[in-house]
C-alpha cells in the first residue's frame, strides 16, 4: 500500500481576507526548514519557514512557463502559525 502524501489546502479568501505582505525572497539566511506546506497538487503552494528563531510563510505560483516566489515578513514563530491557519481557512490571503 502506498502512504498517502496529501497535504492541506489554502481555502480561497474571501471578500474580507487579511492581505498578507508578500514580498520577493532575500536570501538573507544560509538554512531554512519547511515546517509545513500545503499540498503540491495545485498551482499555488504555500510553505510555513523557519530561520533563525523567525518564521514567514512562502508562496510559489507555478505555470507552465514560469515560477513565482513571494515570502511573507519574517517574524515570530507564534504570529507565523497564526497567520498559516488563517491562511488555511482563508480568512487571509
Amino acid at each position: 500500500m502506498t502512504p498517502d502524501f496529501h497535504g492541506p489546502h489554502a481555502a480561497a479568501g474571501g471578500f474580507d481576507a487579511e492581505s498578507i505582505d508578500w514580498r520577493d525572497p532575500l536570501p538573507r539566511f544560509g538554512r531554512v526548514r519547511v515546517l509545513r506546506h500545503t499540498c503540491e497538487c495545485r498551482a499555488r503552494v504555500y510553505e510555513f519557514c523557519a530561520a533563525a528563531g523567525l518564521a514567514w510563510i512562502r508562496r510559489t505560483d507555478r505555470s507552465s512557463t514560469v515560477v513565482i516566489v513571494e515570502e511573507s515578513r519574517p517574524t515570530s514563530y507564534g504570529e507565523v502559525a497564526k497567520l498559516w491557519e488563517k491562511l488555511l481557512s482563508g480568512e487571509a490571503e
